[in-house]
């Protein structure tokens, strides 16, 4: 983490002294209006949620088992592109932008702390009358998904988490970790050498980070506001030791690892594996953080593969 932020810093400073500092601080938001022109699908709507108003996405038949697809930081609804082309089939797939990420942009409210974001997933099942449904979240995502999960067992069939927060990490724990201005200036600016350098460290293979990618990266971080947004949400952000809440997640847990994640060390999964009752482990040689979307094929396998056996498991049981 310490070799990201070194590697932002050198990278938004010389973006600096090119453009100059007025023009830098005209590059700090990118029209909503017309990134939604760009971004938005025939799948997509504009969800009123407790004063926020979210962008969700729909696919798969709308009587279909539901799984609800909650991204990570600075990402958006597209990083679960292949796993929906694959899960629509089958379930009613849902995905949303983050409050302050991607097209939904700043909460009015600013509920940016984790409990807070956790909170907000039943908000949005009300909002989209679901009562219950499979949860799956990478990272900041997954954090919320296991959170959840926690207050309000009876609402998730079952959990998959893709690289979660969870345990105390790079200074966040019962209090947030100070955020440098490395960071800071990353997050409101999104120059592309450094948005390439960040998704260096989240996927593994370089090789698979393509131009469209760093392009969507870039502009969900650069819609206006949600640098701010960003940077509120690690002011906020804490780790707390979080063993007596793991011991209560009480629905079927699949968690799938990148071995050679850097962001969140696969040792994190080991022991999430170990405090939740009912887990199983997979982990992927050569992927990084967003498993997702670098081992799409094999994760989504793994996860369909999971979820039929709970159906199978819960017909046996019903006969």
């Amino acid at each position: 983490m310490k070799k990201l932020l070194v590697t932002i810093f050198i990278l938004v400073a010389a973006g600096a002294g090119i453009v100059g500092v007025a023009t830098w601080g005209a590059m700090q938001g990118a029209s909503p209006q017309a990134l939604e022109a760009k971004y938005m699908t025939a799948s997509d709507r504009f969800v009123s949620v407790d004063g926020a108003r979210l962008r969700v996405r729909e696919t798969g038949a709308p009587d279909a088992p539901p799984i609800l697809l909650i991204h990570g930081f600075t990402h958006s609804l597209e990083t679960w592109d292949a796993w929906a082309a694959a899960l629509d089939h089958d379930y009613r797939v849902i995905r949303y932008d983050l409050l302050g990420h991607g097209l939904t942009g700043p909460d009015p409210r600013e509920r940016y702390a984790p409990a807070e974001r956790a909170a907000f997933v039943g908000t949005l099942m009300d909002a989209l009358s679901l009562d219950r449904a499979v949860i799956a979240g990478n990272s900041l995502g997954g954090l919320s998904a296991w959170r959840f999960a926690t207050d309000h067992p009876a609402r998730v069939d079952a959990l998959i988490l893709i690289s979660p927060g969870a345990y105390p990490l790079n200074g966040a724990g019962d209090t947030p970790a100070e955020i440098p201005a490395a960071m800071k200036a990353y997050l409101l600016t999104a120059p592309e050498a450094g948005v390439r350098a960040s998704a260096g460290y989240i996927y593994a293979d370089d090789a698979k980070i393509t131009d469209t990618r760093i392009e969507t990266m870039r502009d969900m971080i650069r819609r206006k506001g949600n640098g701010a947004a960003m940077i509120k949400s690690l002011e906020e952000f804490t780790l707390p030791d979080p063993a007596d809440a793991l011991a209560q997640v009480a629905a079927p847990t699949l968690i799938l690892w990148g071995e050679d994640d850097v962001i969140i060390p696969i040792a994190q999964g080991r022991q999430l594996e170990q405090a939740i009752n009912d887990a199983r482990l997979i982990a992927y040689p050569g992927v990084g953080h967003a498993a997702q979307e670098e081992a799409p094929d094999a994760t989504v396998a793994d996860a369909m593969a999971f979820l039929e056996n709970l159906r199978a498991g819960a017909a046996a049981a019903a006969e």
